[in-house]
């Protein structure tokens, strides 16, 4: 969000009907946020913030623990191999929103190719940085030809 947007939400967090606010405002962001709220230009913003909650990064087993409950709440806790999902804790660095991310983008590679148990493999060829023996590389050394 813009600084700009901020400051224009503070207005109208401030507006108010009969002395009752007319808006709560919950701002949730990562660390950035803080830092932002803390310049010069949105330091109005920023003291008028009631409560502060600061998540510290997870640990490899908060976020292997996080993994396997979603993937149990979803009927598939069968879904990734063990390997796989030490891989993904390890690759989130602490971000559940990361692991999240990158655990949805292999199952979207797992839907496209019918594949139905994701493994270390899968994980290579959607996040290796591509190489000279890459597949893309090679479809475009084919096109080129």
């Amino acid at each position: 969000m813009s600084p700009k947007t901020l400051l224009e939400l503070r207005l109208l967090a401030s507006a108010r009907f009969d002395s009752q606010p007319l808006l709560a405002v919950v701002l949730v962001g990562n660390t950035r946020l803080t830092e932002t709220l803390a310049t010069e230009e949105l330091l109005p913003l920023g003291t008028r913030i009631r409560a502060r909650l600061c998540q510290d990064y997870a640990s490899r087993e908060e976020l292997a623990a996080c993994l396997d409950h979603l993937l149990l709440s979803a009927g598939g806790d069968a879904l990734m191999s063990s390997a796989l999902k030490r891989t993904l804790c390890e690759g989130a660095g602490g971000n559940y929103r990361v692991m999240t991310n990158m655990a949805a983008q292999l199952l979207s590679l797992a839907a496209q190719r019918q594949i139905t148990t994701l493994d270390e493999k899968l994980y290579l060829e959607a996040f290796a940085a591509p190489g000279p023996t890459s597949q893309a590389a090679r479809r475009n050394a084919r096109n080129q030809h």
